[in-house]
């Protein structure tokens, strides 16, 4: 996109503004400049009037004038075609320097005195409009005969090419890119006159009339010219040159003109192209309506004239420099056109461009000034009104809060500074409240869809080099999830069993169902059982573990084997097929290998010394009474684990008859919930550099009274010296009756000092009296 400093000045003033502070603006805001041009006419060279014009006597493409320099009257013999009386042109005066190198001085030309040059465009270093010597006109403002052109701005001026991203398509035109420059500099936008609409004019409706169908999300506004005498102003034709744009008549050059300073996509159409012979003078029909590949388009009757924001048809074109036109200004979202276009591609035209990434939706600005040039710059006649075709239009509405803003920008910027940025840029901002924005987007905005835009636009208007930076933390994410941890736990349970020699086993996820309800255990809901399953004997989810240990203890013992320790972790599932993890274990058989120590005879596995493994692997448990819910245990020596006073599962013997049923030795069995298993770090606690000390308590005790009674008591009346207990000795005898001797062990240790006979025997005291007075216990 090109613009220049004296075009931009039409919408912006930015008189005070230098080229290198103008430049810095617009690669804050994001319109990075590409290319810096600097127009520089040279001294010496001033407006003149050409006030005589006579052919050479001796030169037939040479002509001698008498040019008005303000000062003087300077003769000057000039070659160029269209040098006329009556133009107002640029002379270089003697004594001027060129911006080619020449100097100019007075000379003879075929006998002829020469004091200056008539210059072209080309000649000072602008661009090179063709046509001979430039002709000056009023487009270029108030000018005094003698006045340097380099105190003109709209010649002595800066050509700035901007780098446009894909999104930017409301900055495709000179008024979009000083309605930035607005928001940056906090300036107010000049508005467009509208065009007068004077009474005694003809209306348009009574040339023309306008179907359409619904629904096609096309705005348009039609306005009708009598074209005539049109003479392209100076200014247009300088500045097409400047952008490298050369059309094949005035009308089109001032049409093109008018899109590229406004952004509203303008055609001109032939009045006669809609004309029906037959119909005589009446009014002319247009209508729009899809074609055959859906595309809105517009038509005369039958023929095509254009397809809406693609192309327009050659024979709608007007080519003549006079004669009654149409003037429509069109606007199609973008994203519907770049879809239809994806979907059915056709032939597109110069200006497809421009719908394609966003053209002005404000119709009216691009026909006012494309009216008001017809008006300035020529005889035409314009006809009154219009008529337009409006789309259903819902705007895009984002609610932010400047909490939020701040937040995603990494500083704090003000609520006063935010709002006069959303309301410079065009942004509707009246339904906000408190600290929260309610921002309706304007409709050229095309590319603001969310918060992250809005947050986009504060940011490149504050400018990027505003915001305070901050040092980049480079967070590490944890990579140590919770199935990290989870398959951690499990290979410390894994490792923890393997030390203690049992072996791990894996089985399927399924068990026979008529096993397990013959041992009593729920199995899942019938609704929602196997509809498929691999054969009878797996036609259901296990909900233990222990069916498949047995099943496998079985197989080994059949195999010769004369003791068998498994254990397994896997998922077992409840009746509502609820998925958890269990640990269980079986040991089955001689509790050592036969041989020289013990004669060959080893013993068998017993009731404390699977306990004791089970407590090597899962930490410190205790024992209560339990009655087994299923028919694998011995109701007799079956108890609950409880692990920190949780209970977590069940450990037993495995019931006689059930082990002569699988051909198992002394077997037991434990099943403990792996999730109530801990897994956390070790906490290190001090200990005593003091010597321990042992007692042992033997008292009374009724054979119907469990030790967990016992136990409770003592904990709870216990001191900080007693460091643990447990029972080691239990002794009957007929004189005891229905008593029995249990003796108790204390550990004894302060983290204070060597504990005396006093002391020990003052805590023995405490114990034995909380015994006897809860429990009636008294020593044997």
């Amino acid at each position: 996109m090109i613009v220049t400093k004296s075009w931009l000045n039409e919408f912006i003033s930015i008189e005070d503004k230098s080229t290198e502070e103008l430049c810095k603006t617009l690669n804050s805001i994001g319109l990075e400049v590409d290319r810096v041009v600097e127009y520089e006419i040279p001294n010496k060279i001033v407006f003149g009037h050409v006030i005589e014009c006579e052919r050479h006597p001796d030169a037939d493409k040479l002509n001698v004038c008498k040019v008005d320099i303000g000062t003087s009257i300077r003769q000057i013999v000039c070659g160029a075609a269209n040098v006329r009386k009556g133009l107002h042109v640029a002379v270089a005066t003697v004594g001027a320097e060129m911006p080619g190198g020449l100097k100019i001085k007075p000379v003879k030309l075929r006998g002829v005195e020469s004091e200056g040059m008539i210059c072209s465009a080309s000649e000072l270093g602008l661009a090179d409009i063709g046509g001979g010597i430039i002709e000056f006109d009023s487009s270029i403002g108030e000018f005094k005969l003698g006045q340097e052109l380099s105190e003109n701005p709209y010649l002595q001026d800066t050509l700035i090419e901007i780098e446009l991203t894909a999104n930017r398509g409301d900055c495709l035109s000179i008024y979009g890119v000083a309605r930035d420059l607005c928001a940056a500099y906090s300036r107010p936008l000049k508005k467009i006159d509208d065009a007068q609409d004077v009474d005694r004019r003809m209306g348009i409706g009574r040339i023309l009339q306008f179907s359409h169908t619904d629904g096609l999300n096309v705005n348009l506004r039609y306005k009708a010219v009598d074209f005539k005498e049109m003479k392209l102003p100076f200014i247009v034709s300088l500045r097409l040159s400047q952008i490298e744009e050369k059309q094949q008549s005035s009308l089109e050059s001032v049409m093109f003109y008018s899109t590229y300073t406004t952004g509203v996509i303008l055609r001109a159409y032939d009045y006669n192209f809609f004309k029906d012979s037959e119909e005589g003078d009446k009014k002319v029909k247009i209508s729009l309506a899809l074609d055959d590949l859906g595309y809105a388009a517009i038509y005369s009757k039958d023929k095509p004239a254009s397809i809406v924001g693609i192309k327009q048809c050659d024979a709608s074109r007007m080519r003549s420099n006079e004669g009654l036109v149409i003037i429509e200004a069109s606007y199609i979202p973008p994203h519907i056109i770049s879809k239809k276009m994806a979907e059915n591609k056709v032939e597109n035209g110069p200006l497809f461009y421009r719908t394609s990434r966003g053209s002005e939706p404000k119709l009216n600005i691009g026909l006012n000034y494309f009216i008001g040039m017809f008006e300035e710059y020529s005889e035409s006649d314009i006809y009154g009104g219009n008529i337009e075709l409006c789309d259903e239009y819902e705007g895009v509405v984002i609610s932010i809060s400047v909490d939020e803003i701040n937040s995603i920008i990494g500083a704090d910027i003000d609520k006063t500074t935010i709002t006069k940025i959303l309301q410079n840029l065009g942004f509707d901002i009246g339904k906000s409240q408190g600290n929260s924005f309610v921002v309706s987007v304007p409709r050229y905005r095309h590319d603001i869809a969310n918060k992250q835009d809005i947050v986009e636009e504060i940011v490149r208007l504050v400018g990027i080099d505003n915001i305070p930076s901050k040092p980049f933390t480079l967070k590490e994410k944890n990579p140590l999830s919770d199935g990290y941890f989870q398959f951690k736990k499990l290979r410390k349970y894994r490792q923890s069993a393997a030390a203690q020699g049992f072996f791990e086993t894996v089985h399927f996820v399924f068990n026979e169902k008529v096993k397990l309800k013959e041992y009593g255990f729920t199995c899942i809901d019938e609704s929602l059982e196997l509809l498929n399953p691999i054969v009878n004997t797996l036609d259901t989810m296990r909900p233990t573990l222990m069916l498949g240990l047995l099943n496998a203890a079985s197989s080994n013992i059949k195999s010769g084997y004369k003791d068998v320790r498994l254990f397994e972790i896997g998922t077992v599932f409840s009746t509502a097929r609820a998925e958890s993890t269990k640990m269980a274990f079986i040991y089955s058989g001689d509790s050592s290998k036969d041989g020289i120590l013990n004669s060959g005879k080893s013993k068998k596995m017993d009731f404390g010394s699977f306990v004791q493994l089970v407590s090597n692997v899962i930490g410190d448990i205790d024992l209560v009474k339990n009655e087994p819910a299923h028919g694998l245990a011995n109701p007799y020596q079956s108890a609950k684990v409880l692990l920190d006073g949780q209970e977590v599962g069940e450990l037993f013997k495995l019931h006689p008859e059930v082990q002569d049923e699988f051909d198992l030795d002394e077997t037991f069995i434990c099943e403990i919930e792996f999730d109530k298993l801990s897994f956390n770090l070790v906490e290190a606690k001090a200990y005593s550099k003091y010597q321990a000390s042992f007692r042992d308590l033997s008292i009374l005790v009724p054979s119907s009274l469990s030790y967990k009674d016992i136990q409770d008591v003592i904990t709870e009346n216990k001191t900080e010296e007693i460091v643990r207990f447990y029972p080691v000795d239990k002794y009957e005898d007929e004189k005891l009756g229905d008593n029995a001797s249990l003796t108790i062990r204390f550990v004894l240790q302060s983290l204070t000092k060597t504990l005396e006979d006093e002391d020990i025997t003052s805590t023995m005291d405490t114990v034995l009296n909380a015994l006897n007075e809860k429990l009636g216990l008294t020593l044997r």
